[in-house]
């Protein structure tokens, strides 16, 4: 019973956001997170989480827009101290925060939007690149 009760703690917290689990990632190389996931980046104290995206107003791939429009991916990142960020899709020199030294991009957001669905929260997938 008493290996049951601790199987589930492990999981219940391994599920948590602010849980160290999640993958183990090299630096300079891109990797890809669901909306709640940590990632480590191999060889330092540096991990970083994909917290959500907010406001998304990308031109939808089927539609002709003036402008491509912007969504707000949201990232908290630890190292020695802990903060969070708000990176953007459509501002490239926006899209790019430097934390403890290291540069961390986001490289896309997906899905990309189309004008006949609506994305849900959970569908996102962002992925970066984290730089020394």
């Amino acid at each position: 019973m008493r290996s049951i009760v601790l199987g589930f703690l492990l999981v219940a917290t391994g599920c948590h956001a602010d849980s160290p689990a999640g993958p183990t990632v090299p630096a300079d190389r891109e990797f890809t997170l669901a909306p709640g996931q940590w990632a480590s980046i191999q060889g330092t104290s540096l991990r970083l989480a994909f917290l959500r995206v907010s406001g998304d107003s990308r031109c939808p791939a089927d539609v002709f827009c003036i402008q491509g429009g912007d969504a707000l991916v949201h990232l908290r990142v630890s190292e020695s101290t802990t903060a969070e960020y708000e990176l953007h899709t459509g501002d490239r020199a926006r899209g790019i925060v430097t934390h403890a030294g290291f540069s961390i991009e986001l490289v896309q957001l997906q899905p990309y939007p189309f004008s006949s669905r609506t994305i849900d929260p959970s569908d996102y997938r962002a992925t970066f690149a984290v730089m020394r």
